[in-house]
């Protein structure tokens, strides 16, 4: 169960489905969770004690990845398992299962808790089954993690469908409005976009102000998400360290284009001040 031979099952699992062996693909993949499981259980003694995947916040998960020295713990094993559970709930829904695949996914953020794409496939799986509660829920949290543009626009378009279905065209609005602000050119925002032209959920003319103040009436926040920049920062801040200059240059430019200037400078000494204190430390 070493991390290259679950890459090489989970290979072969995609080849299955690729061929259309959904079903062998679901008996590969959950055979390989429960060794997966009882090797983790065995090996990684410190997901018990650290909880790791409990954390609630971007700043306390970063954090911890920052000062945890123990080869053992989560991190190591988190992302191939959260990949395993992702494609056993992707192989379920090609046999249909879907209540199997929530399951799936539910595992997959347990293992991966900033992962927003899955938690934004199992909302599209509670609309589904008629869930709307958990599925706005799901979407809602996506805003308090999200680091890449193309998940907060996602989100955006599922409140934006959401405000549509329930009468609330002003606030649909304001959704598409926002989510231009993050990734005009998302293929998902054009196609909704096009959906509601002329329609009284047409963001066109719409002040970035108005927009603000309908999402807020709504408890959504408007992009401007400090949160988010500061995710944004800190792993530009990484990547400057490694010699990476383009994905610097990107990653500020977006933290930027979320807070403006003042903010992002501000932001930057922060995450500069706070970094120069731990080494100090």
């Amino acid at each position: 169960m070493s991390q290259n031979n679950l890459t090489d099952k989970l290979l072969q699992a995609e080849g299955l489905l690729v061929q259309g062996q959904a079903e062998q693909a679901v008996e590969l993949l959950s055979r390989l969770a429960e060794d997966a499981e009882e090797y983790v259980d065995r090996n990684c003694p410190t997901t018990n004690e650290v909880q790791w995947f409990s954390f609630p916040t971007i700043f306390e998960r970063l954090a911890y990845r920052r000062v945890e020295n123990d080869p053992r713990e989560l991190r190591d094993v988190g992302e191939p398992l959260d990949r395993l559970y992702s494609d056993l709930a992707l192989a379920n829904v090609h046999c249909g299962d879907y209540d199997a695949a929530s399951l799936a996914l539910k595992q997959a953020i347990r293992w991966n808790p900033m992962g927003c794409e899955h938690r934004l496939n199992l909302a599209d799986l509670c609309r589904i089954a008629g869930d709307m509660q958990e599925y706005l829920g799901l979407s809602f949290t996506v805003f308090e993690r999200a680091s890449e543009a193309p998940h907060l626009v996602r989100a955006y378009l599922n409140f934006f469908e959401y405000f549509v279905a329930a009468e609330k065209p002003r606030a649909a609005a304001a959704c598409l409005h926002v989510a231009q602000r993050v990734d005009a050119t998302d293929r998902g925002l054009a196609a909704a976009l096009e959906h509601a032209a002329g329609t009284d959920a047409d963001p066109a003319g719409m002040t970035d102000e108005q927009a603000s103040e309908l999402l807020a009436a709504e408890g959504l926040p408007d992009g401007a998400n400090a949160e988010i920049a500061v995710c944004l920062l800190m792993c530009a801040t990484d990547a400057a360290a490694a010699g990476d200059l383009n994905t610097t240059t990107n990653l500020t430019l977006r933290a930027r284009d979320l807070v403006g200037d003042k903010a992002a400078m501000a932001l930057l000494k922060l995450i500069k001040s706070s970094e120069e204190a731990d080494d100090a430390n």
